[in-house]
Formats: C-alpha cells, sequence, structure tokens
C-alpha cells in the first residue's frame, strides 16, 4: 500500500516528538479545527516557515562576516551617507 499524507508518501516522511505548554498545545488544536487541517500539517507548516527565515538569517550573517573578513565595511557615517544618498535624504548627523 502506498499511503500518502497531504500528498507525499509516508515512506518519504519523518516523525519528530515536539513538547510544548499546554497552551500552545491547545491554540493548535484550536487552529487546527478552525482551518480543518491536522496539528500535524499546521506543525509541519510552521516549522518548514521557522526554518527557511532561520537559514536565511544565517545565511546573512555569515555573508556579512565574509564581507567584514574581506574589509568590505563602512565607517556610521559613511553608512549614513550612503542610506541618504539611497533614499534622497540628508541624514543631519555629523559624528561618526
Amino acid at each position: 500500500m502506498n499511503q500518502k499524507i497531504h500528498g507525499v508518501p509516508m515512506a518519504d516522511r519523518s516523525v519528530i516528538s515536539v513538547h510544548t505548554k499546554p497552551e500552545t498545545s491547545k491554540r493548535l488544536a484550536k487552529l487546527a479545527a478552525a482551518t480543518r487541517r491536522s496539528k500535524s500539517f499546521l506543525a509541519n507548516e510552521a516549522i518548514e516557515r521557522y526554518l527557511k527565515e532561520e537559514e536565511n538569517f544565517v545565511a546573512s550573517v555569515h555573508r556579512g562576516i565574509a564581507d567584514a573578513d574581506a574589509g568590505r565595511t563602512f565607517t556610521t557615517n559613511e553608512a549614513r551617507k550612503r542610506m541618504a544618498a539611497h533614499s534622497g535624504k540628508k541624514t543631519g548627523h555629523t559624528a561618526s
């Protein structure tokens, strides 16, 4: 039998266990009922979104570190000037 969950074959799925606060569990159950989705589906969607966001953040940090290591940095005053030029506004700041 080739059983599927949300269009994905069972063989391609993994099971995890999550401990959470009772209030979070109640909120998840309430949302599942309201959306007519399973708690598992909603939890998986939330995990996928979180992972995408965190992976993007970590990648950005690594790019920033690489830029700093390569000397691609600006003083505060230089950054303000670049931001002002980009937005078409004057910063009014003179200290760096």
